[in-house]
């Protein structure tokens, strides 16, 4: 690097014609001002790194740190990330490891453990500056101190005095720097007498009586430490009897790097005491040499080692009696060093280059070139020639960039970087540094360019009549003529020519002015080429002659296939390979082509090699590939080999398992289901896996493991109510791969209520056939209680002659063995622990025999739901009808089946495949599916196999926020609150809003004022606006997957002054900006004079109504009572006994204009609703004609509101609504805009004197009113104001009071705790309404709390489909009686006071 630095800050200066780069200390790009941009060159980058990682020992629980610093002038600085084993890691909420600010990666707790190895390994930091390029660090291994484990420990044992024993203790080779030896329990100094071995034994030689005592050996510092066994050792005083020479320690085979010291042990006892000493090949050691030392009275210890020290070492022991030798070899390990480094490279488009990089090591390194960081792939284009030097050929502007020389052997590994820019064609190339090109294209610079830019003069037409003259096998020879137009003398020429379907195109320039042909080298035989010509005088290049396509000789003296082919794996990412020299070379072998496959992908490679065996790296763990080596010899390449198929060997997985998925079992247990890592990151066969959970946040965890493929885990013993935390990691033979992301569940508080028996199944369904039944069901709906399973009775006239027992998750079964054309009858119950359930019941005839019936196959097993995404869901199953190896042969098929519990009225969707598995498609986020699977062979089926349940994950919010209204608040005009209902397609649970205001609706959102609302509430308060400003709001939901779309803009004036802050219906907010509806005075007048004829039409058609009813009412007044009963807002069941209601009377009121009720109900406060009538015929919008015209119909509705709403804990006490009055003033008022529908949650002001005397144009709105909830999509929602008893008119309104029935009345609202149940959709309005003081409430749904009311005065309800349950209802309310016919004279009234008010 420091060279590097040198070179790439010397001073390079270069002239053109016109203008100069100055590339100093500074590195600033000195240009004359007049100088035009794009003349000359940009300097190179001074871009490498400071310091790089280094191989670390690391303690496991301790910290460790990996240095990595570049060097950069860039304005920005480089960005630098980590490679762990060639990947890139993944840091950014890695609590344990991360990357300080010089670039440094650190682990501030190092984790390590038999099968959990996350940090050991090889590491790289590649740093990247955008737009310039990335250049990476050298390797370094990370290795942890593993846990202190003892092969040998030392032993009871005895030496005689001046004698040499060892005292044995083996460990890790690791731990050997961290082991020490204690006598008597205290440290043990060590001396030339008493040596610790690389083993980490203990000598001791020339023993004295102080020698005897208790050893022991131990290993510290690495975060747990550990002695070992206690050994007693005796001194025997010599007897001075012969003893024979013993080798205690031998020396062995031994790898050192050069400057390092090694130690040669060799201990010998016997008597006499021999003597040692060392040979070094046929040399023998001396002391004296300074670099060698004798201890422990026989061991050699060598220091400063250097590559002459590699050899035989021989240890020579002799006493007078005999002689004993032992030798060993010590090898020294030379770091790979640069002999010549890359150099920086200016060059054209379509030139060729060659980056230089010569290294030096031993054993003899490997290099591979980098490009930014990727390994560069040899390939026709990318060539490595002349041993390790790269060459690039044909270059296009995406070559552009760093380019790394990486050298490695067993001692290490370096890098050198080298910048290649490509530059314009009118950029002269610069003379110094001179670029490295091959010997082809060493003339590859423009002549006459000079680097000007901008045209001097005219530049040549196309050169004429290009041909190739001669093709060959390898090369084709090209001519042409001079250019029409040549402006200039002395023309040179540019052959540019590129294989065809390649975008890359070579260059070669003739090599004297003035010659008009050239021969293009190095072609491949039987391939098409495309050339073209350009001629350049003195101005530069000129226009570019047609393309000519020829294509190559075809060669046939090529060597034959190279014999004997062998592959064997290394390593999990490497491959050795060797082969023989090819029998019929035809000549002699140049190179040979290796052409690898990954078979699990399928791309060829290959890379040229100059010998018969290669070590191919950076393969694939645990995947085949396949091999196949072509030689080459001058006429080209040859027969290619067969190919050779081999396997990498396994590694620990690098991937974690797939779809963890959490099922709360009970309070106590939860279980846990998942699928294998993906196949690319197995690493090989997968043995087991191990879970790994948690309680809350303690840090504490539990492991469990699980062999073989089970893919499944009850977890039981948890605390209930408690939250749980698990992962899970795969494991192979090689240890343990990475977990999955920690995934949260909370136990049940309680358990499912199994106090009590199930309900009853909510279907049954029978198909019968020759000899058995299927059938089939679907649980009970209270799914609140335990099911265990369920029980199928059946026999024939009586379901009690046999009974079958089946587990809770299965929903079909097969009665076998049944007598054809029999009557069986069938009962099914749910069970649990407590007892059986109510049954159902069903009947079933058998067919015939005469039909043959095929038997039915079994159903496929093991079925599996695995979610793949918010809206896919793979399903899995095995067929045990098929062999083992699961092929299938024949022509079945599948037939899978889903459905979603919600709503429950959801069809089953089903789809057919010849496959084990479907992907199922399309489905609805966050949502609980229900899978099962049947197979069918010809007119062979199966029963539908037990069901598999998988939920879809959540997305952001596909729908806005509905019905989003605005309203000012109370005596506050400068505040304002906005309400909205929940998106219909959540997508998730809503864990916020977003309110956007801006008082321009055409701003960009980024201008909008922000106001969050966090949680799922449903209104917000906005203060401080300003008066009499018109704002405009859109909001947008939030769930855990990120932001929904906008609502669309509402707007909303704040009120000029205090008084016409009351006015909540005035200024609601709007659809749009465009929808007020004006009423001149002169149509009012008219609109009056109309409505005074039809209703003194009404009064007179009302009293012979009255008349008539009253005769008739005595003949049948117990039908009446029960009728009214009935018709009443609101069920029997809330009233009590519905005999003690009565049908109201209609009484005339002349001076008002008004149909009172003669409330003979027990309800003390009969509550009226009102409608404002519109001011023009053109206003009336009859939103549900069939109310209108059918009365009795809507009291009929009103009858089955009133029992719906005992049955509904989610309604809301306003839901017991009536049958809107109408109410029409007369008094002119201004014209206001239409509002949506507007649901709020602040009540109105009542209307008093004051607020009449202060704002005398406004129409006083009702004071108490409340929301009326909804359960289902398809009930209509209920529109009502209910008023008091006596209130305080307006002193100029008329209004005409409708028919109306008492109601339970609604000055209390009881709040229910409504479950956390889907927001029901509201309604939309059929019509837009234009009425001016139109305000509709708005069905809430299931908010969860009570809202304070607010009175509105409506429209009729649109029209809505009513259920077939709600028709039963209708038809169990009422009998066919006078009531009825009185209600058609009613609707005939109606129809003709709508004619009358709606014409013109």
């Amino acid at each position: 690097n420091a060279t590097e630095a040198v070179i790439t800050r010397a001073t390079q200066t270069y002239i053109n014609k016109r203008c100069t780069v100055q590339l100093g200390s500074g590195w600033s790009n000195v240009l004359p001002s007049r100088c035009p941009s794009g003349s000359a060159a940009h300097p190179f980058s001074p871009f490498w790194l400071t310091v790089e990682p280094q191989d670390t020992l690391a303690i496991r629980g301790n910290s460790a740190l990996l240095n990595c610093s570049a060097h950069s002038d860039a304005a920005t600085p480089a960005r630098i990330e980590w490679k762990k084993d060639g990947t890139f890691m993944s840091l950014v909420s890695d609590e344990r490891r991360n990357i300080l600010p010089d670039g440094s990666l650190l682990f501030t707790h190092v984790v390590h453990s038999k099968h959990n190895k996350p940090d050991e390994g090889t590491y790289q930091c590649v740093a990247t500056i955008d737009n310039l390029g990335s250049i990476s660090s050298r390797t370094a291994r990370l290795s942890v101190a593993g846990m202190p484990r003892f092969v040998s420990q030392p032993s009871a044992a005895s030496v005689r005095l001046g004698d040499s024993q060892v005292m044995a203790c083996e460990v890790n080779s690791d731990l050997v720097p961290f082991t020490r030896w204690e006598k008597d329990r205290q440290p043990l100094e060590l001396s030339s007498r008493l040596v610790q071995l690389p083993s980490g034994a203990l000598v001791i030689s020339n023993a004295s009586e102080a020698d005897a005592g208790s050893y022991r050996c131990l290993v510290e510092n690495v975060g747990s430490s550990k002695s070992s066994d206690e050994a007693q050792l005796q001194t025997l005083p010599e007897t001075g009897e012969d003893r024979k020479l013993e080798l205690l320690v031998q020396p062995s085979p031994v790898a050192k790097v050069t400057g390092s010291s090694v130690l040669l042990p060799c201990v010998v006892a016997g008597f006499p005491a021999p003597h040692i000493h060392w040979m070094f090949g046929d040399k023998l050691l001396d002391e004296s040499e300074g670099r060698v030392e004798m201890l422990g009275g026989g061991s050699l210890q060598i220091y400063n080692l250097t590559e002459e020290d590699t050899g035989i070492y021989t240890c020579v022991a002799e006493n007078s009696n005999s002689s004993i030798e032992a030798q060993a070899q010590l090898t020294i390990q030379v770091p790979p060093q640069f002999v010549k480094r890359p150099a920086n490279i200016y060059a054209h488009e379509s030139m060729d280059i060659v980056f230089e990089c010569e290294v030096s090591g031993s054993p003899a390194p490997t290099v591979k070139w980098v490009k930014n960081g990727d390994a560069v792939i040899p390939s026709d284009y990318f060539k490595i020639i002349k041993e390790h030097n790269l060459q690039v050929l044909g270059l296009v502007k995406s070559d552009e960039g760093f380019y790394q020389c990486l050298a490695e052997n067993d001692a290490g590994n370096i890098q050198s970087s080298a910048q290649l820019i490509i530059l314009d064609h009118d950029v002269a190339l610069p003379s110094f540094p001179p670029p490295s090109l091959t010997p082809n294209t060493t003339d590859h610079v423009t002549p006459g360019s000079g680097g000007v830019a901008g045209p001097a003069g005219p530049t040549p037409s196309a050169p004429r009549d290009v041909v190739a003259s001669l093709v060959s096998t390898r090369f084709i020879k090209l001519t042409w003529r001079q250019p029409a137009e040549p402006h200039g003398d002395e023309l040179t020429y540019s052959v540019f020519y590129s294989q065809e379907g390649n975008s890359r195109e070579r260059v070669v320039n003739t090599s004297r002015p003035g010659e008009m042909q050239v021969t293009i080298q190095n072609l491949m035989p039987d391939s098409k080429y495309r050339f073209r010509v350009v001629a350049h005088n003195s101005n530069g290049p000129g226009e570019s002659s047609a393309a000519l396509r020829v294509a190559t000789q075809a060669e046939v003296q090529v060597p034959g296939p190279a014999p004997n082919l062998q592959a064997v794996s290394n390593t999990p990412t490497s491959m050795s390979l060797s082969w023989d020299k090819p029998l019929t070379g035809n000549g002699e072998i140049l190179t040979y082509k290796l052409y690898y496959t990954d078979k699990s992908v399928g791309t060829e490679q290959d890379v040229d090699i100059d010998g018969q065996s290669y070590t191919l790296t950076g393969l694939k763990k645990n995947t085949e590939y396949s091999f196949r080596v072509v030689a080459n010899n001058k006429h080209g390449p040859g027969v290619s080999t067969e190919d050779v198929t081999v396997r990498t060997l396994s590694d620990v997985p690098s991937a974690p398992p797939q779809n963890l998925t959490l099922e709360v079992q009970n309070s106590r247990s939860i279980m846990l289901r998942w699928q294998p890592p993906p196949l690319s990151g197995q690493n090989g066969e997968i043995t087991g896996y191990k879970i790994r959970y948690r309680k809350g946040s303690r840090r504490s965890e539990t492991a469990d493991t699980i062999g073989g493929t089970q893919l499944y885990k009850l977890i039981d013993g948890l605390e209930r109510g408690t939250e749980y935390s698990f992962r899970v990691s795969a494991m192979t033979v090689n240890g343990t791969g990475p977990a999955t992301e920690w995934i949260t569940v909370e136990t049940f508080e309680s358990d499912l209520d199994e106090s009590r028996v199930p309900d009853q199944p909510s279907s049954l369904h029978v198909r019968p056939l020759v000899n058995s039944i299927v059938v089939s069901w679907t649980p009970p709906e209270n799914q609140d209680i335990v099911v265990r399973g369920y029980s199928i009775g059946y026999g024939i006239g009586s379901p009690h002659a046999q009974t079958i027992k089946v587990d809770y998750k299965q929903r079909y079964y097969t009665i076998e063995n049944l007598d054809p054309s029999s009557h069986y009858v069938i009962t099914l119950k749910a069970f649990n622990n407590v007892g059986e359930g109510i049954p159902v019941y069903e009947s079933a005839i058998t067919r015939p025999q005469s039909v043959p019936d095929p038997t039915p196959m079994m159903p496929p097993v093991g079925v599996q739901a695995s979610v793949l995404s918010h809206d896919t869901i793979k399903v899995t199953w095995a067929d045990s009808s098929l062999p083992k190896s699961q092929k299938i042969t024949d022509n079945r098929y599948y037939t899978v089946r889903w459905k979603t519990n919600i709503p429950a009225n959801t069809k089953v969707k089903m789809a057919n495949t010849t496959s084990l598995n479907h992907m199922v498609t399309a489905l609805k986020p966050n949502t609980l599916y229900e899978f099962s699977v049947m197979v069918t062979k010809g007119r062979r089926t199966s029963t539908w196999s037990m069901t598999a349940q998988g939920t879809t994950f959540e997305t952001i919010p596909s729908s806005s926020p509905k019905d989003v209204t605005v309203v000012s608040k109370e005596n506050k005009p400068r505040t304002i609150i906005v309400n909205w209902q929940p998106p219909s397609e959540a997508n998730g649970k809503i864990t916020g809003y977003i309110i956007y205001y801006s008082t321009d609706v055409n701003a960009e959102v980024h201008d909008w004022v922000i106001e969050p609302v966090v949680g799922n509430r449903l209104t917000h308060q906005i203060q401080e606006l300003t008066l009499d400003t018109t704002y405009y709001f859109k909001i947008q939901a939030r769930n855990s997957k990120g932001m929904g779309p906008m609502s669309e803009a509402v707007h909303f004036r704040t009120p000029k002054s205090k008084c016409s802050s009351d006015k909540m219906a005035n200024d609601q907010g709007k659809p749009s900006p465009h929808s007020t509806t004006t009423v001149s005075p002169l149509e009012s007048h008219i609109l009056v004079i109309v409505i005074i004829i039809s209703v003194g039409a009404f009064t007179i058609i009302v009293v012979v109504v009255g008349a008539f009813l009253c005769t008739r009412r005595t003949t049948s007044h117990q039908k009446k009572k029960r009728a009214a009963s009935k018709s009443s807002n609101g069920s029997h069941k809330y009233k009590g006994n519905s005999k003690d209601l009565k049908p109201p009377d209609l009484w005339i009121h002349h001076e008002r204009l008004e149909l009172k009720p003669m409330d003979k109900s027990p309800e003390p406060n009969p509550v009226m609703t009102e409608t404002p009538i519109p001011r023009t015929s053109q206003d009336i919008t009859p939103a549900d004609s069939g109310l209108e015209s059918n009365p009795h119909l809507q009291q009929r509705r009103n009858s089955y509101r009133g029992h719906e709403s005992e049955d509904s804990m989610s309604t809301l006490a306003g839901r017991r609504g009536m049958r809107p009055k109408m109410m029409m003033p007369f008094d002119a008022q201004p014209p206001q805009q239409s509002v949506r529908n507007t649901p709020s949650s602040e009540p109105l002001p009542p209307a008093t004197a004051s607020s009449q005397a202060s704002c005398p144009s406004e129409i006083l709105a009702d004071p108490e009113g409340s929301y009326h909830g909804s359960t289902t999509a398809e009930e209509e929602p209920s529109y009502s104001s209910n008023l008091p008893p006596h209130r305080s008119a307006h002193p100029h309104a008329h209004p005409l009071k409708s028919f109306a029935v008492p109601v339970i009345p609604a000055s209390s609202h009881p709040s229910y705790e409504s479950p956390a149940l889907p927001s029901t959709p509201l309604l939309a309005q059929t019509g837009p309404p234009t009425h001016p003081h139109v305000v509709k409430t708005a069905s809430i749904g299931t908010l969860g709390r009570t809202r304070t009311p607010m009175a509105v005065t409506v429209p009729n309800a649109p029209d809505v489909p009513e259920t077939s349950k709600m028709l039963e209802d209708v038809d169990n309310s009422y009998e066919p009686d006078e009531l009825t016919e009185e209600m058609a004279h009613l609707e005939g009234l109606m129809k003709d006071l709508n004619a009358i008010t709606t014409a013109p």
